[in-house]
């Protein structure tokens, strides 16, 4: 049985994942093929919808590629549909508070311990139920819950959202982070890193897992390095867009030495 990717970073293997934005499937497929550990599909600033990201998950999985959702905010529905349908696991932005953070696990776990819809009898992620007494004994175990840290109020309360149970990871949100304290657009700021270095901080202390979006001035391999087990290090919009205007920018050059 391969192991899910919750049990992949919790064995101690880092994972480089790849935002997908543009709601491909095709570009999806080529991004799991390349040998990207996970996807996450994006529905709170990409244009997608439920039924994209089930598209997406059809084509990755299979490849070694686990799929991920960012749901749009922390609301239940989205939580659930989200599980519902198949993702590995949620990550949550802009969990602001302690209590958002107890919302949150609430939504992603099953009655006793939680407040998720039941129905696995029908659903995707049970296999449509066929695979519906596994996925229950299972789900706990191999669901990512990620709690995005990217406000004043969540740094003050990081040290308690990371000590909750059911809070799998904490996740760095440097561009919110760093507008949220006042210097948006200067992701390396001195006050913006020693917020960073307390939410890792915090992580470390609790167990949990840690990920992060890389920056100038700490690239992927810097983040690997210290310790950071998911680095979303590209995004099917960036890996387009760059290339393009690289092959662009080099037939211009070469037009013009001529």
């Amino acid at each position: 049985m391969t192991a899910s990717l919750k049990q992949q970073l919790r064995s101690g293997r880092p994972a480089i994942g790849c935002w997908i934005e543009l709601m491909s499937p095709l570009a999806a497929e080529v991004v799991a093929r390349a040998g990207y550990d996970c996807v996450v599909i994006d529905l709170e600033h990409g244009p997608g919808s439920m039924i994209d990201a089930v598209h997406i998950m059809q084509a990755v999985q299979g490849h070694g590629c686990a799929p991920l959702i960012r749901v749009p905010d922390s609301g239940q529905a989205g939580l659930k549909r989200a599980l519902d349908a198949g993702a590995e696991g949620c990550m949550v932005p802009s969990v602001g508070s302690l209590a958002a953070a107890r919302e949150v696990v609430s939504a992603c776990r099953f009655a006793p311990k939680g407040r998720r819809g039941m129905a696995t009898s029908v659903v995707r992620a049970s296999g449509f139920g066929i695979e519906e007494e596994r996925y229950l004994e299972r789900a706990a175990e191999e669901t990512l819950v990620i709690c995005q840290i990217e406000t004043p109020e969540a740094l003050a309360e990081v040290e308690a959202i990371a000590d909750l149970d059911g809070v799998d990871m904490l996740f760095l949100g440097p561009n919110d982070l760093a507008a949220s304290l006042g210097f948006s657009g200067q992701l390396d700021h001195p006050d913006v890193l020693a917020a960073s270095d307390r939410v890792a901080a915090a992580a470390r202390a609790a167990d949990k897992l840690l990920g992060a979006i890389p920056t100038p001035a700490r690239p992927a391999a810097a983040l690997k390095a210290a310790g950071y087990n998911l680095v979303m290090a590209d995004a099917d919009t960036l890996l387009l867009r760059e290339s393009g205007c690289r092959s662009v920018a080099a037939f211009h050059n070469a037009a013009e030495a001529d």
